[in-house]
């Protein structure tokens, strides 16, 4: 991918664009976009080589522009870049075409860093997950599953309904 395309969708107005003016120093030609709507329409009329999508936009979810953006143009980098990081949503991501999953906040640096990055399997983390942030992870997981269930994720996870509703009403471990 020689062209340098690139096309921010955030409804984060000043980080939208402090992250555009970064990444146009970096050589990028810079689309914003600050909804699904927006972000949709301008992928489809002109698919761009690189994207950075927030998961959680005002009008809907990144997710269905990322599909779009795949839609367009199959070789497409794109990194989710989100406020609400869980195992379940990186999971999503990546399966709706996501190559790269950033927490925010994120810099220009690390994500130009993503979006250059060819690695297949990314290096092993500084710090990894504690045993109990793994746990609430897992929980998470099996809660985005169920549809946001309370009492089917209780019956798969084997515990009763309140101790569920308990753990999910903490925030998560560091």
């Amino acid at each position: 991918m020689t062209e340098m395309t690139l096309l921010i969708v955030d409804d984060d107005e000043p980080l939208r664009m402090r992250l555009a003016r970064a990444m146009e120093k970096r050589g990028y030609q810079v689309q914003t976009a600050d909804s699904v709507a927006t972000g949709i329409q301008m992928a489809r009329a002109k698919p761009p080589a690189y994207a950075v999508v927030d998961l959680k936009l005002g009008d809907g979810n990144g997710l269905d522009v990322v599909s779009a953006i795949r839609g367009a143009r199959q070789d497409a980098r794109v990194i989710m870049l989100t406020g609400y990081g869980n195992i379940a949503t990186a999971v999503a991501a990546v399966k709706a075409g996501a190559a790269d999953y950033l927490p925010k906040p994120a810099d220009a640096d690390d994500v130009d860093r993503a979006l250059r990055s060819n690695a297949a399997h990314p290096a092993p983390p500084d710090e990894p997950m504690s045993a109990e942030r793994v746990r609430w992870e897992h929980i998470q997981r099996v809660f985005e599953l169920c549809d946001r269930n309370v009492s089917e994720t209780a019956r798969r996870l084997k515990m009763h309904r309140r101790t569920l509703q308990r753990i999910l009403a903490k925030r998560s471990p560091q």
